[in-house]
C-alpha cells in the first residue's frame, strides 16, 4: 500500500489567549432577550404563513408535485401488496390487543389516511404493530378482565364469560388509551419535543422490542394450544402466565394444536420460498393472505369449530362503525399506559423513518411525525381503533415492491376499506390459531435481535449491558413499566460514565502541535516541567471532586499535604517572630540601648525562610485541557477556581485550554474571573498554552540565574 502523501504547513503568529482571540474575532456580546425571541416567533407574514401551513400539512407540499409517470406504478403495486398484508396482520394483532378482529381492520384504515395527510416519511407503513398491540392488550385485560363478565349458563349449569359485553368494554378501553396516547404525541410535537426519542438508544429499542416479542408469543400460546389461562397483570405476569400455560398443557385441544403446527410449518416454508424467489419475481407472494384464505376454506368445509372445538374468529360485521366519543371516565386509569404507548410508538416509527430518509436522501421532521402519529391515534380513538405505529415487515415490503411516496399507504387503506365493506364477513370461519401462527412467524425477525448480544460484547460492553437490562426489565415487568425502568437504567449508565471518565496526562508528538495521552503512545513526550491534564467527560457536580483527586494522582502532587506543610511552616515562622518580638521587648526594658535587641535577634535567634527557591521536583505549570467539556455548573467552576488557587499558592501556574464558547460563558457567570484572574489564563489550543507556559518558565529561569550571579 502506497504511503499517503503528507502536506506540510507552517504558521507564524503570536501566542493567543482567549481575550486576544475575542478581540481579533470581534466576539459579539449581544444576545436576543426572551421578549425579543417571543416577538420574533409571533411575527406573521405571507411567506411565513405559507411555510407554516405546508409544514403542518405536508400533503399540500408534495402531492401537487407528485409524478404519476415516475411513482404511480410502484405506489400502486406497493399499496396493494401492503393492503393484502394488512388484512391478516390487522386481524392477528387485534387478538393481541384483546379486541375483536374487525377492530384490527379499522386500525389499518383510519389512522393510515390521517398519516397520509400529515406524515413526512415516504416509506414507512403505519398501522397495527405487535409491540403496541400487546401493550394495549395488557391495559384491556387489566381493566376489563374475564372475571368481571361471568354469567350463569342454564344449559351447562356453569359460569361462562359474557364475551359480547366483555369485548365491548375492552374496545372502549382500547379507544380511550389510544385517544390519550394520541393527545400526548400531539402535545409533545407542538412543544417541539421530538428529541425525546434520543433517550431511546438503538440497543434499548431493539432489546425492548425483543422482550415485547416474548410477551407477544406467550400471550398467543392460548390460541395455539386451545386453552384458557387466566391473564395476569403487573410485575412478573409473564412468569405466572407461562407457569399456568404449562399447567394447562394436558388440557390442550388436539384439533387446535394440529391447525397451529400445520399453519406454522406452512408459513415458514412459504416465507423461505418467498426469500428464494425474491430476486426472480417483482412482487412477493402474499403468504399470510394465502394462509388466511386456505385456512378459512378448510375450516368452513371441515367445520372445525363444531367437530373439533377449534376456536374461530366469529362474526365480522360489514361496513364502518360511526364515530364514538372515548369514555372520559377511563382517562385517569390509562394515562400512564397512554404515555408509554406514545413514546414507544413514536420511537419505533421515527427510527424506521430516519433509516429510509437517509437511504433515499430526504428529511423526516421529528416533531411533525409526532403530530402525525398523534392525530392518527386521537382521531382513530373516535373510530374505536387501537394505537398504531410503524410495522417493520410491512415497511420492508412497501419499499421492496417499489413504493416511493405516502400514496402507497393511502392505497393500502383503500384495500382494507374494500375488505371491511364487502369481503370481511367471508373470514368468519378463520381459526384463531392461524392468526397466532402468523404472529409467531412474523416475529422471527425480532428473535434474530438476540444476535446483538455477541456483537455488542465485541464493540461496546456498556451497550450490551443496556441491551440485557432492557430485555430483563421488559420480561419481568409489563412493557410499560419495563420501558420506564430501561430508560432509567440507560440514563444511569450515562451518569456513571461521566463519573468514571478516563483521566490522562498529555504529551507532545515530536515536531508537531499535536498532543496525545502519554500512556497510549510510545513516541509522545512530556513537555518539560509542564503537566497537561485531560478528562474524557464534562465537569459537573457529580465528578468535580474526582477531577481534583485525579489531577493530584496524575501529577504526583498531594496538594492537601503540600498546603498543610506550608501552613505549618508559616505558623512556625509566625511563632518565631512573636518570640523574637517578646525577647526584643524584654531586652529593651533591661537595657536602655536600642541596638541590643537587634544584636540578640541576629546572634541568638534562627530565622526560617519559606520556599526561597521553587521545588525542582514540582512542575512550573499545569494546563487543564477542557476541550471535552461542553458545560460547567457552579460546582465545576468552583473546582477549577480552587485548583488554580491551591496550585498557585505553591508556585504552579494553572491555565485552561480548549474552552468552548459556552464553557467560557459558564466561567464568567460562575464567578471564575476576578481582578487578578482574567481571560489571559484561557487559551484556544493546548499548543498556545504550552508556548505561554514555556515562555513563563524561561523568564523565571533567567531571573533565577541573574539572582544567583548577583
Amino acid at each position: 500500500m502506497a504511503e499517503r502523501r503528507r502536506v506540510g504547513y507552517s504558521i507564524e503568529r503570536k501566542i493567543l489567549d482567549e481575550g486576544a482571540v475575542d478581540e481579533m474575532a470581534e466576539k459579539s456580546d449581544s444576545k436576543p432577550s426572551l421578549s425579543e425571541k417571543i416577538k420574533k416567533s409571533m411575527r406573521c407574514s405571507g411567506p411565513r404563513l405559507k411555510s407554516c401551513l405546508l409544514s403542518s400539512i405536508p400533503v399540500l407540499s408534495w402531492l401537487p408535485r407528485y409524478s404519476i409517470r415516475d411513482n404511480a406504478l410502484g405506489d400502486l403495486i406497493s399499496g396493494i401488496s401492503v393492503g393484502i398484508m394488512q388484512l391478516p396482520q390487522g386481524m392477528a394483532y387485534a387478538l393481541l390487543a384483546s379486541v375483536p378482529p374487525i377492530f384490527g381492520l379499522y386500525s389499518s384504515f383510519y389512522p393510515i389516511l390521517i398519516y397520509f395527510i400529515f406524515g413526512t416519511s415516504k416509506h414507512i407503513s403505519v398501522g397495527t404493530y405487535a409491540v403496541m398491540s400487546v401493550m394495549i392488550g395488557g391495559v384491556t385485560d387489566r381493566l376489563a378482565p374475564d372475571s368481571n363478565f361471568m354469567i350463569w349458563d342454564n344449559v351447562t349449569n356453569s359460569s361462562i364469560v359474557d364475551t359480547i359485553t366483555r369485548d365491548a368494554e375492552r374496545v372502549r378501553v382500547a379507544a380511550a388509551v389510544t385517544f390519550i396516547s394520541g393527545l400526548f404525541q400531539i402535545l409533545l410535537g407542538l412543544v417541539k419535543f421530538g428529541f425525546v426519542v434520543t433517550y431511546l438508544s438503538e440497543p434499548l429499542v431493539r432489546a425492548y422490542t425483543t422482550g415485547a416479542a416474548i410477551h407477544v408469543i406467550v400471550s398467543q400460546l392460548k390460541y395455539t394450544f386451545g386453552i384458557s389461562p387466566v391473564r395476569h397483570s403487573g410485575p412478573f405476569a409473564l412468569i405466572f402466565t407461562v407457569i399456568e400455560v404449562c399447567y394447562l398443557i394436558p388440557h390442550t385441544n388436539i384439533g387446535t394444536l394440529v391447525v397451529s403446527i400445520v399453519a406454522i410449518i406452512g408459513l415458514i416454508l412459504a416465507k423461505e420460498l418467498n426469500s428464494y424467489l425474491s430476486k426472480k419475481i417483482p412482487v412477493p407472494i402474499p403468504v399470510e393472505l394465502l394462509a388466511v384464505v386456505i385456512a378459512t376454506v378448510v375450516s368452513w368445509q371441515v367445520n372445525l369449530e363444531e367437530k373439533y372445538g377449534v376456536d374461530v374468529v366469529g362474526i365480522i360485521p360489514s361496513g364502518l362503525q360511526p364515530p364514538v366519543v372515548p369514555d372520559v371516565s377511563l382517562f385517569g386509569r390509562v394515562i400512564g399506559d397512554a404515555f408509554a404507548l406514545s413514546v414507544v410508538g413514536y420511537g419505533i416509527a421515527i427510527s424506521m423513518g430516519r433509516i429510509f430518509a437517509l437511504k433515499y436522501g430526504y428529511k423526516v421532521d421529528a416533531n411533525q411525525e409526532l403530530i402525525a402519529l398523534g392525530l392518527s391515534n386521537s382521531i382513530g380513538g373516535f373510530f374505536q381503533c387501537f394505537a398504531i405505529s410503524c410495522s417493520m415487515s410491512r415497511t420492508m415490503v412497501q419499499e421492496s415492491t417499489g413504493g416511493k411516496t405516502q400514496v402507497a399507504g393511502a392505497l393500502s387503506s383503500i384495500v382494507i376499506l374494500i375488505i371491511v365493506l364487502w369481503i370481511g364477513a367471508l373470514f368468519e370461519d378463520l381459526p384463531k390459531a392461524v392468526l397466532a401462527a402468523i404472529i409467531f412467524v412474523n416475529l422471527h425477525g425480532m428473535m434474530k435481535q438476540f444476535m446483538d448480544i455477541p456483537a455488542l460484547w465485541r464493540s461496546n460492553k456498556v451497550d450490551m449491558l443496556i441491551w440485557l437490562a432492557t430485555f430483563i426489565f421488559t420480561l419481568l415487568f409489563n412493557p410499560d413499566m419495563g420501558l420506564a425502568a430501561s430508560i432509567g437504567f440507560s440514563m444511569l449508565t450515562v451518569i456513571f460514565r461521566t463519573q468514571l471518565p478516563k483521566y490522562s496526562l498529555l504529551g507532545q508528538v515530536p515536531d508537531t502541535d499535536i498532543y496525545r495521552p502519554l500512556e497510549d503512545y510510545n513516541q509522545v513526550r512530556q513537555v518539560p516541567r509542564i503537566f497537561i491534564f485531560r478528562s474524557s467527560a464534562t465537569l459537573y457536580f457529580a465528578n468535580a471532586e474526582m477531577y481534583q483527586d485525579a489531577l493530584g494522582k496524575k501529577s504526583g502532587i498531594d496538594i492537601t499535604k503540600v498546603l498543610s506543610a506550608k501552613k505549618k511552616l508559616e505558623a512556625k515562622r509566625k511563632r518565631h517572630e512573636k518570640k523574637i518580638a517578646k525577647k526584643a521587648k524584654k531586652a529593651a526594658k533591661k537595657n536602655a540601648v536600642a541596638t541590643k535587641p537587634e544584636r540578640m535577634e541576629q546572634n541568638d535567634i534562627a530565622t526560617i525562610e519559606i520556599d526561597a527557591e521553587p521545588d525542582p521536583s514540582l512542575p512550573r505549570a499545569i494546563i487543564l485541557d477542557l476541550s471535552p467539556v461542553n458545560f460547567l455548573d457552579t460546582v465545576g467552576v468552583k473546582a477549577l477556581r480552587n485548583i488554580r488557587r491551591d496550585y498557585g499558592e505553591i508556585g504552579i501556574e494553572v491555565v485552561l485550554a480548549g474552552c468552548q464558547t459556552g464553557v467560557v460563558d459558564n466561567l464568567q457567570t460562575g464567578g471564575f474571573f476576578s481582578d487578578q484572574v482574567t481571560k489571559s489564563c484561557l487559551f484556544s489550543t493546548i499548543h498556545d498554552a504550552v508556548l505561554h507556559c514555556q515562555s513563563a518558565v524561561t523568564q523565571s529561569q533567567v531571573k533565577e540565574s541573574r539572582a544567583t550571579y548577583l
